[in-house]
């Protein structure tokens, strides 16, 4: 499944090929947009329609050859409201010099210039043209070129160049940002050779979820807390610790002498103590008393002056 309309020295490797089909970037959507006939391949009997790898690849090396023409590496924007797509934008603008725009756009960035994020950007890039919609729209009000990553069921209004593939998995965004940025980097003569290979992993551009990885983290930490067979030795994992806590022999009376249980000599501390408290007690008295007395003694007459 090679690109047909490139030069040899384009073409995919096997190694490529594979990546793509195994992050699932062929796979598309039950619906089917106009503009996106070209780019399929087969629709399988469930109604899912099937992209064409090759001209997934076409597509990259196309984007690539635009973004390499950009003398400032900064003109470029790439954005991804998606949270599938952002880690993956920051990783590109970090390797490529490109200025990222990950999570909410906020609508007059290209078009108001009062406001604090405003950008002129000579070319977009953006991971899916129905989420990144407003972003589209203010490219196509100051002329900027649009490059997007489409579904077989995204619009591609005011998108230049699109590059079919599934923008709704983690793994097949990821994928395409990573084999984007290192197409960027051939070209740009920064790796040595097309046959050598780049040094960053795909996985630094999927997405990963926050909430797993603390999950993953705190459990780790649970593990390296508990002690292992070899701390406590096998017998007192087979015994259950319950050893741990009898006292027995001498250090039995000893503890037993200390802590006051020591039977009938204990017992009858105790009732000694409470004979001298009941013998101690007297009935309370309260400062209530000296008024009734005042109040059962006979009021003195009122003399009239």
């Amino acid at each position: 499944m090679a690109a047909k309309n490139l030069p040899p020295a384009f073409n995919a490797t096997s190694q490529d090929i594979e990546m793509l089909l195994s992050a699932q970037c062929h796979i598309g959507s039950k619906n089917l947009q106009v503009h996106m006939e070209p780019y399929l391949w087969k629709t399988r009997p469930d109604g899912i329609n099937v992209l064409h790898i090759g001209k997934t690849w076409e597509k990259i090396v196309l984007a690539a050859r635009i973004l390499v023409t950009i003398d400032n590496p900064a003109d470029i924007a790439v954005i991804s409201a998606r949270p599938y797509g952002q880690r993956a934008v920051l990783k590109f603008a970090a390797h490529t010099g490109a200025s990222a725009i990950a999570g909410r756009f906020t609508p007059g960035n290209f078009t108001n210039y009062i406001t604090r994020s405003f950008k002129e950007p000579r070319i977009i890039v953006v991971t899916d043209p129905r989420t990144d919609a407003q972003a589209i729209k203010e490219a196509s009000y100051v002329n900027i070129p649009v490059i997007a990553l489409c579904d077989t069921d995204s619009p591609t209004e005011f998108v230049d160049v699109a590059i079919p593939t599934n923008n709704k998995g983690r793994h097949a965004i990821g994928l395409i940002w990573w084999m984007l940025a290192r197409e960027v980097l051939r070209l740009r003569g920064t790796l040595a050779s097309r046959e050598a290979e780049w040094d960053v992993m795909t996985d630094l551009y999927f997405y990963r979820d926050p909430e797993a990885e603390e999950n993953k983290d705190s459990a780790g930490e649970d593990e390296a807390k508990a002690p292992g067979v070899d701390e406590v030795g096998p017998g007192a994992v087979e015994g259950g610790f319950n050893a741990e806590w009898e006292v027995s022999g001498a250090g039995a009376g000893a503890f037993a002498a200390a802590s006051g249980t020591a039977g009938n000599a204990a017992t009858s501390t105790w009732d000694a103590e409470g004979a001298d408290w009941a013998a101690a007690e007297a009935p309370a008295q309260t400062g209530n008393q000296g008024w009734s007395e005042q109040a059962s003694a006979p009021a003195a007459p009122e003399t009239s002056w």
